[in-house]
């Protein structure tokens, strides 16, 4: 059973805001500090402002201003200041991922706010408490401490704060999947800091956003939230948070298949996070970079990410990504065809999100441990747990969730005999594929988009530098016009023949391109549907099988059908794959065919034993198409003794299949049709033979020839397959 069922999981919202301080706040608290000699409580207390405006960008200096404060604090036992000293040394704690430490820096810090009942000391306290328990992922504990600390400061009317409280209970909404509640704190921090000009709230705002976006699949938006986001950061020198756009950015790029793209930003963003020691972040980037491997199908090479993700989350645990990376060691475990292994990590990672109530990786896990038993055969078992997957997954709406139950329980209701629920559930799968598949193109689309606008970006800033060559030019003849005429003409010449051909070239390119994806969307069409014809015949046969009572029959037809129709589904969505895999294909197709009564086939499948079919591998849809055409076509004046041969052989590095008939043959068949039809899988196919040929750089063709030439009747169809050959 191929497993076309993939989550991207949201790898935590790395945003860590205890409070904000404005760039040009610093420069003024430094002068003040530089001319506040007297160690006292101003002197503490603008240590203390210096060193949380500078958290974010230099710790060095931070912890200088920390010690000479607490020293000083400790001298005149100024109980606020020590308080404050506290709660910013729990925040450098955070920040390296030492959130027990932390936690009891903040707490300590709490007790002595509530010694001197200082109400915004106090609201800090719950805010920091609140952020520390979000970033482990214990997010009942975190919204408790962070609408403490919100009401406190709508009390205060502490604007500023108030940015910081919207934007973190975003976050934790946003983090289990409650997205209008976020989209609405977001949007909340966003009003808020465009209000009083605030700088840290917007970027990060900007982020959660493009998070809810992109799981939302609008892949387009997203970018664009995250390199705004990016850009906000970088000019406030904020090491942190230009790392977690980089993350963002990464999974972005995974998301519309642009995997090495993705790897360059996780990359970055990890030499970031390792120059501030957040290992968070760090153990996040390794966990993604786990999935782009699984993606590239270099499952080793994931599993070894992953396992670097997972401990180092153990050892700062977060358990919202231990939970994470154990599911994802689950469904790479399914992959390599060790179930067992597999359910031992998704059982593991169910106990953690019953813990922190993630009801999405309850659903996502419930239905690997499905899977896990259907690959043992254990029908019942699996059934269960699709049961329960399926009923979260409809809870949330999760699309690509309720597909895959769909498909598990199609199977599985088909192995216990239950044939009736096996058809309903198969048709809700049907239903939700042609959805994922319109969400897959919507993607595109978006992906398509972006690159489109930021395309016109460049063209605009060409046009731009032309007008600014233009006017330099002019200058120059200006200036020395008597002398430079002649020399300036050739030059013009020669710029307008390189920019004529130029254009010529780009167009050239252009139509070369717009051909080859109107192929390549046409080939995609035909191979992600069978044929309406062939479908609508199916049912019509299998319809009167139930009618005539045919039990047996109709009951083997369907399951006939619908296996080729999964294979067929399967195929369409992969480049290649292995020749046995389209052979059963082929003869499925030529099984349903010999079934329905008004005819029937002699047909015969051969391979050449120097064929190894697991390791040679090919574009799909290949073969099909020219047996279809045979069926329709070729036996119009025959009813019996119908004989359709296929064979493949491996002759001088070419691989070579032969579909024979004994049918009217091709040229009869072309004088029955009008002379303006086509056949449009033929043409198609030997459009698509043309670009697997330079794709592979091996031969692909197709040749079509009528029998009478050999002194036989009927059609010989030759095609010369591309193909890949996997290293036994």
């Amino acid at each position: 059973m191929k497993r076309k069922f993939v989550f991207t999981l949201l790898y935590c919202l790395l945003l860590p805001l205890i409070g904000f301080s404005q760039n040009s706040e610093v420069d003024s608290l430094k002068r003040e500090l530089q001319n506040h000699k007297s160690r006292d409580t101003t002197r503490v207390n603008l240590l203390y402002d210096l060193a949380f405006s500078l958290y974010n960008k230099d710790v060095d200096l931070t912890n200088q201003y920390i010690d000479e404060g607490e020293s000083i604090s400790e001298e005149l036992d100024y109980t606020k200041g020590k308080a404050n000293i506290l709660s910013l040394k729990g925040i450098l704690e955070s920040r390296k991922s030492n959130y027990k430490v932390g936690l009891n820096y903040f707490k300590e810090s709490l007790k002595l706010f509530e010694s001197i009942n200082d109400k915004r000391g106090i609201a800090s306290s719950y805010n920091s408490i609140g952020v520390n328990h979000l970033l482990r992922s214990n997010n009942n504990e975190a919204l408790n401490y962070l609408e403490k600390a919100l009401k406190l400061y709508q009390d205060l009317g502490d604007k500023e704060q108030l940015v910081a409280g919207y934007l973190n209970i975003g976050n934790i909404y946003a983090k289990t999947g409650a997205y209008p509640k976020a989209i609405s704190y977001y949007k909340k921090t966003l009003k808020l800091s465009k209000e009083i000009n605030h700088e840290y709230g917007t970027p990060y705002a900007l982020n959660g956003l493009g998070h809810i976006y992109s799981d939302q699949g609008n892949y387009h938006q997203a970018l664009e939230y995250y390199h705004q986001a990016y850009i906000y950061k970088e000019k406030l020198g904020d090491t942190l948070g230009m790392s977690n756009a980089l993350n963002s950015l990464g999974n972005n790029y995974r998301s519309i298949d642009k995997l090495d793209k993705s790897l360059e930003y996780h990359k970055k963003s990890i030499h970031l996070a390792e120059l501030i020691e957040y290992k968070d972040l760090i153990a996040v980037n390794k966990g993604n970079i786990g999935h782009i491997y699984k993606e590239k199908k270099a499952y080793n090479k994931a599993l070894e990410y992953i396992n670097e993700s997972l401990e180092l989350s153990r050892e700062i645990n977060d358990l919202g990504q231990i939970t994470n990376c154990l599911y994802s060691i689950g469904e790479i475990n399914l992959l390599l065809k060790e179930p067992k292994k597999a359910r031992e990590s998704f059982e593991k990672s169910i106990e953690l999100s019953l813990e922190n109530n993630n009801r999405y990786s309850l659903a996502v896990n419930y239905l690997g441990i499905a899977e896990s038993y259907y690959d043992e055969d254990e029908f019942q078992k699996a059934l269960s747990y699709t049961l329960k997957g399926k009923k979260i997954a409809d809870e949330l709406n999760l699309l690509e969730g309720k597909n895959k139950a769909s498909e598990l329980l199609s199977t599985i209701y088909e192995n216990l005999g239950n044939y009736k629920k096996a058809l309903q559930e198969h048709k809700k799968f049907k239903t939700l594929s042609d959805s994922l598949f319109s969400k897959d193109n919507i993607k595109k689309l978006s992906e398509l988009e972006y690159e489109y606008k930021y395309k016109q970006a460049l063209d605009s800033a060409n046009i731009r530098e032309l007008k600014l060559t233009k006017t330099v030019l002019t200058t120059s003849q200006d200036l020395a016009k008597s002398k430079r005429n002649l020399f300036l003409g050739v030059i013009a010449f020669l710029v307008s023949a390189i920019i004529l051909g130029g254009i010529i070239f780009s167009l050239k390119l252009r139509h070369q391109k717009a051909k080859t994806q109107n192929i390549a969307i046409e080939q995609k069409l035909l191979r992600s549907q069978m044929t309406p014809h062939f479908i609508f015949n199916s049912l019509s046969v299998l319809q009167g099988m139930i009618l005539n009572k045919e039990n047996k029959k109709s009951v083997f037809y369907l399951s006939k059908f619908s296996k080729l129709l999964r294979i067929t589904l399967e195929n369409s969505r992969d480049k290649l794959v292995p020749l046995k895999q389209e052979l059963e294909a082929v003869n499925n197709y030529l099984e349903l065919q010999n079934l329905e009564d008004n005819q029937s086939y002699n047909y015969t499948i051969l391979v050449d034993k120097t064929i190894d079919e697991e390791l040679f591998k090919i574009p799909p849809m290949l073969i099909q198409p020219f047996i279809e055409n045979a069926i329709e076509h070729a036996f119009e004046d025959r009813k019996e003794n119908r004989k359709i041969d296929i064979q493949l052989k491996y002759i001088k590095e070419e691989l070579i299949c032969t579909i024979e008939d004994n049918g009217i043959g091709i040229e009869a068949q072309n004088s029955h049709k009008r002379k303006d039809k086509k056949s449009l899988a033929t043409t198609i196919t030997s459009e698509r033979l043309k670009m697997l040929s330079k794709d592979f750089n091996i031969n692909g063709s197709v040749k079509i020839e009528d029998r009478k030439h050999y002194n036989e009747q009927g059609t010989i169809v030759t095609l010369v397959i591309p193909y890949k050959k996997d290293i036994a």
